[in-house]
């Protein structure tokens, strides 16, 4: 979505309705200030408010997302599209990053649980609590395998010494000691190793 392009249609389509800021945002039950933030491309409307805000204007969400009003042929495009942006955008970097975290974990608890119950409480021949033990590690491994493939793929990182943002090497990403934001690296660049603040590839 381009915020400056979504600004100026919002801001053309509330006048063509004969509404002041303050009445939009009265409406919609936010602040004026919000309002004039959209129209001048300083943010967008969050998710929630789409829909209330695309009837105020008598327009569709998808042309509120397109910043145009749209055709037939148009409009099935422009919905391709947008539904990829918002599933791209819709979740910042810090909330995809404890998502995997949250993930990774849940995926350990609940694998180690399952080899725990089938090693010593479960009444079960010995093949099958063998054969379920190893699902449960192989899903743990595949879950992991997922998480660092995402990671590998979806994350530049920021060398605090001289600004260069770089993609890790997948050994170097695999190795390298981690916080939910920052991974140690060595810059590409100025060959230092440092703590990389992380971003999510847009």
């Amino acid at each position: 979505m381009d915020q400056t392009l979504t600004g100026q249609f919002i801001k053309a389509m509330r006048k063509e309705r004969g509404l002041t800021q303050r009445e939009l945002a009265e409406e919609l039950n936010i602040s004026e200030k919000t309002v004039s933030k959209w129209e001048t491309g300083n943010g967008l409307p969050d998710v929630g408010i789409m829909l209330p805000l695309s009837k105020a204007l008598g327009i569709t969400v998808n042309e509120l997302l397109s910043g145009q009003k749209l055709d037939e042929k148009q409009y099935i495009e422009k919905a391709e599209e947008n539904f990829a942006a918002l599933t791209a955008d819709k979740c910042s970097p810090k909330a995809k990053s404890i998502t995997c975290f949250v993930s990774f974990i849940l995926t350990i608890i609940s694998c180690l649980g399952l080899a725990v119950v089938c090693a010593g409480y479960a009444a079960i021949d010995n093949w099958l609590r063998i054969t379920l033990i190893v699902c449960a590690l192989l899903s743990m491994i595949a879950n992991v395998m997922v998480i660092l493939i995402v990671g590998i793929s979806s994350e530049i990182f920021e060398c605090p010494e001289c600004g260069t943002k770089f993609a890790a090497t997948p050994s170097a990403y695999v190795w390298g000691m981690h916080t939910m934001t920052k991974r140690r690296l060595k810059c590409p660049h100025c060959g230092k190793k440092s703590w990389c603040k992380s971003f999510w590839r847009k």
